[in-house]
């Protein structure tokens, strides 16, 4: 668990956090420099989720070893599926990171949601859903292991 306080706002408690995975953690199907250790660091308070459609069919391979619950979505409403997650999990209780059209109702749904703007560019939708924007997979992550980062960019007063 990990609670987040913002000034101006309330406390935000979260348990799961919830990640896309191309275009957010990975790009071109290859997960990114500095993920695999952050997310190792956050397991050890928030239950990890990974929900892809697995564009490149690495998913598996690329997470293997890691502390996370992978589910690979097949084709159809991945935005639905998506969002179905994070309602399962409890909204109150989840960040959501992500960057990709198919993300915007995960985005909304979540207590904290994040959009990663990395090589493989974020959906406009996915940017206007999210509470922050951030350039990197690492930075996303650097921001629930370093929380200040968060209220300083959140603060309302």
């Amino acid at each position: 668990m990990l609670e987040l306080r913002v000034p101006g706002r309330d406390p935000i408690t979260v348990e799961h956090l919830v990640l896309d995975f191309n275009g957010t953690l990975a790009v071109d199907g290859v997960l990114l420099p500095g993920v695999a250790e952050r997310i190792r660091e956050l397991a050890g308070h928030l239950a990890v989720h990974v929900i892809t459609a697995d564009t490149y069919g690495g998913a598996r391979a690329q997470t293997a070893g890691l502390p996370v619950t992978l589910q690979v979505i097949g084709p159809g409403d991945q935005t639905a599926a998506k969002r179905a997650l994070v309602e399962a999990l409890g909204p109150d209780s989840v960040v959501a990171v992500g960057n990709g059209a198919n993300d915007r109702l995960m985005l909304e749904r979540a207590a904290l949601s994040i959009c990663v703007l990395e090589a493989e560019g974020a959906a406009t939708a996915a940017l206007l859903a999210a509470d922050v924007v951030v350039r990197s997979p690492v930075e996303a992550l650097d921001m629930l292991v370093r929380p200040g980062r968060l209220a300083a960019t959140l603060r309302v007063s």
